[in-house]
């Protein structure tokens, strides 16, 4: 009797898995993690606006698809994302609030 040979499927599913990662943006689902290090607050700041002007940029233009009469696109996905950036741009207004009042109160110590 022989046997089924599992290393060509194993390599088909390796590349569905690649192209799968790929398609979606994230990094290669073979390559080992690397050590997750210190992250700089900095960073991390500059991360969190990013991905709220991207939400703010991305309810731009579908709006402005669904306005031009683009059959591709959805009300409620127009909302939706306009929804999204708004809850992201308000909870940044928060934290920058809370960073504020932070710095201030930090300077009114008495050293």
């Amino acid at each position: 009797m022989i046997g089924i040979d599992t290393s060509r499927i194993d390599a088909m599913v390796a590349q569905l898995k690649v192209a799968a990662a790929r398609s979606q943006g994230n990094v290669n689902p073979l390559q080992p993690e690397k050590s997750v290090g210190k992250t700089d607050f900095a960073d991390a700041l500059k991360a969190s606006l990013d991905q709220v002007n991207s939400a703010q940029q991305k309810s731009t233009q579908l709006g402005e698809r669904f306005a031009l009469g683009d059959d591709k696109v959805n009300l409620s996905d127009v909302m939706i994302s306009m929804q999204k950036a708004s809850i992201g741009f308000q909870a940044t207004i928060q934290v920058r609030n809370k960073l504020v009042a932070a710095y201030q109160d930090i300077m009114n110590m008495q050293v």
